[in-house]
């Protein structure tokens, strides 16, 4: 480490009463020693995993109670403290740690991975960058609110070299967002040494990049780490902005208790034993006679019998119901959707009027809908569906983003937990991929791990046709069909697209909303005036006949239903409409009827939707088909730029073939 380590630590009180020094000191005590049993059952083969903050709890628990109890705090491995000093019940936290029923997430994670909103603490997961965009979330749905509240956000050295950390700086940097990020520094990533994480000098300099303040502390000094973040949130609640504080300390176990210490050279454990938070901070209160050897001593005998009491309570707790309905059940947030109609006044609009009247509907029914997208301000967006909202709304609701797609839908989700529902535009689908690890690790997980419900609406310009090469044109929807926890919608006619905008507004769950680029200006309709909404899962029947089931959705019910014409075949056109949910009755009820099934998408055939499809049919409705199920999909290419590679990359053109070799079987 680049800090002298050897001395003892000095303590300035700075005016704290008895009763909050001994606060502090027990803060620690208590997490220390729930520690030192959970490494006894472990050598007992009791427990499966333990990752120690043994050294570490000056920060956990500084940190926790320099703020107020209403205000989130985001954990990681290591925090423990943060979740003693906020009251956890441990017969609870035992459970969560065993897997059992009664822990926070079921049995399906374990560690700190949950959250607990009663408590005001967010678990990380396994990405560890991912929880300091959630946090900034949280810290912008304070100043919608004008509430004079502030995040906290732990993470540590390692994690400071992921994306997500540059990212969530810059946005809460540009947002003036009330956050403090807390790194803490503990020399070791896994066994990786700061030397190979990092250059610069401290990690807090970086902050300086950011514009903001960075600070320095020392992470063993209890006294240091509560007066620091105390008087910081003091500050940020008045004038909302981040700071990076830097907490310099030592890990004193392996990363988990199975990887060891060999790495570590043994004389850093020395000095470091020397700085021990507790014994420090002990020996401290003794010198001022403000504690007393026997207070110390029953304290921890009180500490150690219930401890032990609440951890054999935990371990009688039942074991998970492993039942499947259950299961299924919390993947996703309940939405007990019914369609909501209006009068009979209809107008001709594009699709892409359409998907704005859904807008400008939306703001108008949801108050706490906050947009979010790169050039959707006073720019409009690149396709102008976002034009005038902002002059109407403001910028408060209408927000332009920095180039930060994983930030941004981290913040997303910490809207979520504020009570707010966000729309987040991709430019175009293909940038999604910058922010994969949000959406599928965290936001469509959210619910089954923790019941957490993401309020988020991910709008997807997606498509070919428009000549814009292979980064502006994929059909990357199967990527969302297959990740539990994610809706998936992709209408195909102007009505559907303001229909589905405004129930995907409506669900509480992660929405990926789909709009094909090349039906913006080309497709028109008659599209209800006013607010409705149309029920997921039901797909849409475009035309009928007993010839064939064309089942598809966006573009392909275009492409179907002007092939089906031009051939002067009667056949059913079914529109899916969402693919997540999939309307299995209609799919039924369609391939029951004809006997013969072509599933038609843009994305490209291997991996595409119309595999699962096409499977299921075969599982299921076998004995009703009359010809092999078919599938037509574009090449298994990257979309090309030029238009005749473009031409041949889509299924426009085998699409025919494939029918009347379907119809002559």
């Amino acid at each position: 480490m680049k800090e002298t380590v050897d001395r003892k630590i000095a303590y300035d009180i700075k005016g704290l009463s008895q009763k909050k020094l001994l606060e502090l000191y027990e803060g620690m005590l208590f997490p220390r020693m729930i520690e030192n049993r959970m490494l006894l059952l472990l050598r007992q083969g009791k427990i499966s995993k333990w990752f120690s903050g043994i050294g570490q709890e000056a920060i956990s628990v500084g940190a926790t109670m320099a703020i107020e109890p209403d205000e989130y705090i985001f954990s990681m491995h290591r925090n423990l403290g943060v979740f003693t000093s906020r009251d956890v019940p441990l017969k609870k936290l035992v459970a969560q740690w065993q897997g059992k029923a009664t822990g926070f997430s079921k049995g399906r994670d374990r560690s700190f991975h949950f959250g607990t909103n009663e408590h005001h603490i967010v678990g990380m997961i396994s990405h560890l960058g991912p929880q300091l965009s959630v946090a900034g979330g949280v810290a912008l749905a304070h100043k919608l609110k004008k509430e004079q509240k502030l995040a906290l956000a732990f993470t540590g050295e390692g994690g400071t070299s992921e994306g997500e950390f540059h990212e969530a700086m810059n946005v809460a940097s540009v947002w003036d967002l009330p956050v403090i990020f807390v790194i803490e520094n503990n020399g070791y990533g896994l066994s990786t040494p700061h030397t190979e994480q990092y250059k610069c000098e401290q990690l807090a300099d970086r902050a300086k990049g950011y514009g903001m303040d960075g600070f320095v502390i020392d992470g063993n000094n209890i006294l240091e780490v509560y007066d620091t973040i105390h008087s910081l949130a003091d500050d940020i609640r008045k004038n909302p902005r981040p700071v990076l504080v830097e907490c310099m300390t030592f890990r004193m176990r392996g990363h988990e208790e199975a990887s060891g210490t060999k790495y570590v050279p043994s004389e850093l454990f020395d000095k470091w034993e020397k700085r021990d938070p507790i014994s420090n901070f002990e020996n401290f209160l003794l010198e001022e006679k403000l504690l007393e050897e026997s207070q110390i001593e029953d304290r921890k005998k009180e500490l150690k019998e219930f401890i032990k009491g609440e951890v054999a309570k935990a371990f009688e707790e039942p074991e998970p119901d492993s039942g499947a309905e259950s299961e299924l059940a919390d993947v996703y947030a309940p939405f007990p959707m019914t369609s909501s109609e209006t009068g009979d006044e209809k107008k001709e609009m594009r699709f892409i009027d359409a998907l704005a009247d859904a807008m400008q509907s939306g703001m108008e029914r949801h108050d706490e809908l906050i947009l979010m997208g790169q050039d959707i301000a006073d720019y409009g967006g690149v396709f102008k569906i976002t034009s005038g909202l902002m002059e109407k709304y403001g910028q408060g609701r209408v927000r332009n983003t920095p180039l930060c797609e994983s930030a941004i839908l981290g913040i997303g989700l910490g809207l979520s937990i504020k009570g707010f529902k966000s729309m987040i535009e991709m430019q175009f689908a293909d940038f999604v991929s910058c922010g994969m690890t949000q959406l599928a690790n965290n936001i469509a997980k959210s619910h089954y791990r923790w019941g957490q419900a993401a309020d988020i609406v991910v709008r997807m310009p997606t498509g070919a046709g428009t000549g814009a090469g292979p980064f502006h044109s994929q059909s990357n929807e199967a990527w969302f069909t297959h990740t539990a926890g994610l809706r998936v919608y992709y209408p195909s006619t102007p009505e559907d697209a303001k229909g589905l905008l405004l129930t995907a507004f409506e669900n509480p769950n992660p929405v990926m909303f789909f709009e094909h680029k090349a039906l913006y200006r080309k497709i028109s309709g008659n599209v209800p005036i006013g607010y409705y909404t149309i029920p997921e899962g039901k797909a849409r029947l475009h035309t009928t006949g007993d010839q064939v089931s064309v089942i598809t959705y966006g573009s392909g019910v275009h492409w179907a239903l002007e092939q089906l014409e031009e051939m002067g075949i009667q056949g059913d056109v079914l529109d899916l409409r969402t693919l997540v949910p999939l309307d299995y009755d209609a799919i039924k009820e369609t391939v029951s009827k004809t006997g013969k099934v072509v599933i038609l998408h843009e994305d490209t055939k291997f991996g595409g939707i119309g595999g699962e499809i096409a499977s299921w049919i075969g599982e299921e409705l076998f004995e009703k088909l009359d010809a092999p199920v078919c599938r037509i999909g574009s090449m298994d290419t990257p979309v090309p730029f030029a238009a005749q590679l473009e031409k041949q990359f889509l299924p426009v053109e085998r699409f025919p073939k494939k029918l009347r070799e379907l119809l002559d079987y």
